[in-house]
């Protein structure tokens, strides 16, 4: 008897998971980890990372082992797997005695293609040890910024997954995070033992997100008219206190929203129904301390507003990211008062620990640079996560909205003679201090008031320095050292400035916005028309009544971008709907007559399974 080849790994990426293509990325990551090597993959959120452990699993020997902080997400993940007829299972706090002895059956038994475990339950005395004696084909450690002091999310017991590389010295180890900036990097290569892996940066880019920052200026009627303009599409709308989650909640649940809160001081039975009608398109806005949506994988969020000033650029980032994971037009919006960065700021000097203290500054320092900027928000933002943009991006408030320009070269040339002339070693408010001849303890102390570049920018306000400056190092002319206390140095373009070989043309500093400006007008997010919507809103019933049947979310069915696609190419029989990206062998099994039924209903033609049973 022959021996049944092995697929490839395009063939699984078609027939199990039914996709079409890999992302950009994935495939060399997937044959790195299938061959047996490490690998360090930093992916924004929606771009992938999940089948970049996933896949190789199935190719490997034994069982693969997933670390995730996060019980919801993994309940996602193991109903989404399980979906597309993969042995998956999830070993957490979560399962009752009898749950829990049911999955470690099937573990001994050799029954599991994937198991999800969270840090403290893999690095419990025993439970490890216990693993060794399993075939194990990989280990992956999401969110791996987590391992790190200098990431935003520090969590003390992921620091010693370090000691899974002594446990499994011979396995192949997958640290995957969508956020850290290049010390956090080094950092999780450090502690994880990963510095022979092979490194992939895929970018950080998600193109289809519009950013959008407003001045805060009555705040509930700005969120009212952002909403009001995305009718009934998916959204979540961060806030810093429990009570003002509440408050934003009602307000909408009062103007007819389908919007309910969740915070940690919730019940954690009350927090779990706002996630799973959530999950379920039973609600429309979830308000939200940042507790929330660190577990959710829905594809179909439309928009994330942030009601308040998040603290650090890395969280901004993962938090906007929950909004288009599937491809499709998104929108993140941000209300920024200049009120809200004096209180964080207040905030973080009431800290104890002075490192702790410094690098939790510079992180908010950012986030408000890129709150007041006037270029590009993507650029800021990538520029910040050690990506340039060539050009702006087009699709954000400050590329659709530009603001006036002029000829800074000669405010750029006495900003970077300043930083040279201070040995490059202070940072942004020393820098325009010196330049605006400030008399003050810090320029007396260190006789800076004889330099060359001291009071030579009386023309420009303090402000407008700083805008300035900020904008210097969003084009990459300067960069802020977080290592050593955030000083400016200058970037290898800034010689070309100094030079007189290379001009530079910034934004007019706009110091105050104008007040309740409104958002751009939201783009149809689906970029359906007519009847391809209204087969769309049929498609989206009948995901709704299959995902009630089965007591799954809507999106394990079929993701939004799936039924975008049936809508526009309208399948009429098995191979047609097969060709549908993400739509697998076990999804054509389990859904493809109904929605084929569907599809050739709105068309008028009869299917060409009318004979066969539902």
């Amino acid at each position: 008897m022959r021996p049944v080849p092995t697929p490839s790994i395009h063939q699984t990426l078609q027939q199990v998971f039914g996709l079409q293509a890999f992302r950009p990325g994935q495939e060399a990551i997937v044959e790195q980890v299938v061959a047996g090597g490490d690998a360090f993959v930093l992916m924004p959120t929606g771009g992938g990372k999940s089948l970049c452990y996933q896949l190789p699993a199935l190719h490997r020997d034994g069982l693969g082992i997933v670390v995730s902080p996060l019980i919801s997400l993994m309940k996602d993940q193991v109903d989404a797997l399980q979906a597309h007829g993969i042995r998956a299972a999830m070993y957490n706090s979560n399962l009752d005695a009898a749950e829990a002895r049911a999955v470690l059956a099937r573990l001994h038994c050799g029954e599991l293609d994937l198991l999800y475990v969270a840090p403290e339950r893999i690095m419990k005395p025993g439970f490890a040890h216990s693993l060794q004696a399993q075939s194990v084909a990989l280990i992956a450690i999401d969110e791996a910024h987590c391992v790190s002091q200098w990431g935003h999310d520090f969590r003390p017991e992921y620091a010693a997954l370090g000691e899974l590389r002594e446990h499994f010295p011979e396995t192949p180890l997958i640290a995957l995070t969508a956020t850290a900036d290049p010390q956090t990097r080094e950092d999780i290569v450090r502690v994880l033992g990963l510095q022979e892996a092979r490194r992939f940066i895929t970018g950080f880019d998600r193109p289809n997100i519009r950013y959008s920052v407003l001045e805060k200026h009555q705040p509930q009627s700005q969120l009212l008219r952002f909403v009001k303009a995305r009718g009934d599409e998916s959204g979540i709308v961060y806030a810093l206190s429990r009570k003002r989650v509440e408050e934003i909640a009602r307000f909408l649940q009062e103007r007819g929203y389908r919007a309910a809160a969740y915070h940690a001081g919730l019940a954690a039975s009350v927090r779990k129904d706002v996630q799973e009608r959530f999950l379920r398109d039973d609600l429309a806005i979830v308000v939200a301390t940042v507790a929330f949506g660190m577990g959710i994988d829905k594809p179909n969020v439309r928009f994330v507003v942030h009601y308040d000033l998040p603290r650090h650029l890395e969280g901004y980032y993962q938090e906007t990211g929950r909004a288009g994971r599937d491809g499709l037009p998104s929108h993140a919006l941000l209300l920024f008062g200049a009120q809200d960065a004096a209180m964080a700021r207040a905030q973080v000097e009431q800290g104890r620990n002075e490192q702790q203290k410094r690098i939790e500054a510079h992180k908010l320092n950012a986030m408000v640079g890129f709150a007041e900027s006037l270029t590009c928000r993507r650029r800021v933002l990538l520029g910040y996560l050690g990506e340039s943009l060539e050009k702006d991006c087009g699709n954000c408030d400050i590329c659709l909205d530009p603001p006036e320009r002029f000829d800074a070269t000669e405010a750029t040339r006495k900003v970077l003679s300043c930083v040279y002339r201070l040995r490059q070693s202070f940072g942004i408010r020393h820098v325009v201090d010196v330049l605006r001849g400030a008399d003050n303890e810090r320029i007396r102390k260190f006789g800076h008031g004889g330099l060359s570049t001291y009071g030579i920018g009386l023309e420009h306000s303090q402000a407008e320095w700083l805008s300035i400056v900020r904008q210097l190092i969003h084009r990459g002319y300067l960069v802020q050292d977080i290592a050593a206390y955030s000083v400016l140095k200058l970037a290898p373009p800034a010689l070309r400035v100094l030079r007189g070989e290379e001009a530079v043309e910034l934004a007019r500093p706009r110091i105050r916005e104008k007040a309740g400006r409104k958002p751009a007008a939201a783009t149809t997010s689906m970029e359906l028309r007519g009847d391809d919507q209204e087969l769309f809103e049929s498609l989206r019933a009948l995901r709704k009544c299959l995902a009630e049947e089965g007591g799954v979310p809507p999106y394990v069915v079929f993701g939004d971008a799936a039924l975008v696609e049936m809508s526009r190419r309208r399948p009429g029989n098995e191979d047609e709907f097969l060709s549908v990206n993400g739509v697998g062998q076990v999804k054509l099994e389990r859904y493809g007559h109904r929605f084929l039924t569907a599809i050739a209903e709105h068309v008028g033609q009869p299917s060409d399974r009318e004979d066969e049973a539902p």
